[in-house]
């Protein structure tokens, strides 16, 4: 005799209920892939591949990090919001994730709902540099000359749609001052047309940019994050530094199939939030350029993508490139 609908809904719940934390006990049973959605070398590759080799040290299963470039990030989070929802394909998300629900037109997932965040353990922020030859040495310099040159600046990013494009959006709309946005196809082209004189400024990844500052090839003016940058606190936040309340960083966020069970997105939480707060990696994340982040709870994540794509969101369309991807 087949049980009642009511009965065996109730029945269903509870064996999910049971089976749980003994899959979270199991987890993980096999190979852990941590998907990234970018090349090999740059620092959240390496950031990544240190938490894979650490985990893979402390849990007795092999953390293996896989590059997925392509499409600004997209090839990767699809990859991961089609696995197989059981803490074994994580992504390793930077902002990008939460700036394509706008920037794209159509994606083949949906961002807000078919992932869940399990830690947040670093922020990468840009730092904004200048070529020497501008006659600017701070925030409220820079905001000058542009003012009193309407026209004549011009500022260099790693493509349309991405963090280094959107801080420029952010610090045109915050200032009211005019600049020129100039794409290239990746940030250390950008940065070299900097450096060569070709454009006035860029939005830099400091793990690049600080060779070059160091050598006095570009000047810092200031870094995106609300906080000072522990591998160069010499440079002062934008929001400190005449513009209020700026904040633009790439987060480094681990994510989850949004199916995966509780159980096992708080092991994951567990085991990530405590790895990031080790001195050691804590050390890496600094040498790397991040700033290294204590993660909020899971119940405090669990608005974080809907918020970061409405704020991402709204420099999307002051760019005026809503779906233009």
């Amino acid at each position: 005799m087949k049980p009642a609908p009511l009965f065996a809904s109730i029945l269903a719940a509870l064996i999910a209920h049971a089976a749980s934390p003994a899959a979270a006990q199991d987890w993980p049973n096999r190979q852990v892939t941590l998907v990234l959605p970018f090349a090999p070398g740059g620092a959240i590759d390496i950031f990544a591949r240190a938490f894979a080799q650490q985990l893979s040290d402390k849990l007795g299963k092999p953390f293996v990090v896989e590059n997925r470039p392509g499409a600004g990030t997209v090839v990767a989070a699809n990859s991961v919001a089609r696995a197989t929802a059981d803490g074994h394909t994580i992504l390793v998300s930077p902002s990008p994730l939460a700036i394509n629900a706008t920037l794209y037109k159509k994606l083949p997932y949906d961002t807000a709902n078919d992932f869940i965040p399990v830690a947040y353990v670093a922020d990468i922020p840009l730092v904004l540099v200048v070529h020497p030859s501008l006659p600017v040495h701070s925030i409220a310099d820079l905001i000058r000359y542009a003012k009193d040159n309407p026209g004549k600046l011009s500022y260099a990013s790693s493509g349309t749609g991405t963090t280094l494009h959107l801080s420029g959006e952010m610090l045109k709309s915050m200032t009211g001052i005019a600049m020129t946005h100039v794409p290239y196809k990746g940030g250390p082209p950008a940065l070299n047309d900097v450096v060569a004189g070709h454009v006035q400024l860029v939005f830099a990844d400091p793990s690049s940019a600080m060779q070059q500052i160091k050598a006095g090839r570009v000047r810092a003016l200031g870094i995106t994050s609300a906080v000072r940058l522990p591998s160069a606190p010499e440079i002062p936040p934008i929001a400190e530094a005449g513009v209020p309340g700026f904040e633009a960083v790439s987060w480094t966020v681990f994510m989850a199939p949004a199916k995966t069970p509780d159980a096992i997105a708080d092991r994951l939480h567990a085991e990530l939030t405590a790895l990031a707060a080790t001195p050691a990696m804590r050390e890496q994340a600094i040498k790397l350029g991040m700033v290294p982040v204590t993660s909020p709870s899971r119940a405090q994540l669990s608005g974080f993508l809907p918020r970061e794509i409405a704020r991402w969101g709204k420099l999307v369309h002051q760019a005026g490139i809503a779906g233009s991807e």
